[in-house]
């Protein structure tokens, strides 16, 4: 199979452009794009275990451990035991990272536009339901 008609090539590559671009984008933040994620999980769509996050974001319990260390580290979150469930623990973001999140999503906008700019309405349509399609696919 030419790598063109690679499925698996056509979205790693697509994957890694656009993941380069929001990298450098986001560098003078000291921000990475999986840190960006979490932060989205958690400011938009109250998520706040490692375990909802890591599923939300499709990373397997050791790498978003890691994030999550980093991103303490960084001032970004807090990991608190839940007074609940004492096995449980809760990750919520730092003033810090709440102050930065309108920058963010500003940059996170212009990723998009970068790379939205030359598609129709349509096509942007169509290629999100696209990659939630292939997403929500059960492989």
């Amino acid at each position: 199979m030419e790598l063109d008609n690679c499925i698996n090539y056509l979205l790693s590559t697509s994957q890694n452009k656009v993941f380069k671009h929001f990298k450098s984008l986001l560098s003078s933040y000291n921000i990475t794009p999986a840190e960006y994620g979490v932060l989205n999980c958690l400011i938009n769509s109250n998520l706040n275990t490692p375990k909802t996050i890591g599923n939300t974001l499709n990373l397997e319990p050791s790498t978003i451990s890691g994030i999550l260390d980093k991103m303490s580290k960084k001032d970004l979150i807090i990991r608190q035991t839940d007074n609940e469930n004492r096995r449980t623990v809760l990750i919520s973001s730092t003033n810090k990272a709440k102050d930065l999140w309108p920058t963010l999503e500003k940059i996170a906008y212009q990723l998009n536009n970068d790379y939205f700019a030359n598609l129709t309405s349509e096509e942007i349509i169509l290629f999100k339901k696209v990659l939630l399609k292939i997403n929500g696919s059960g492989f």
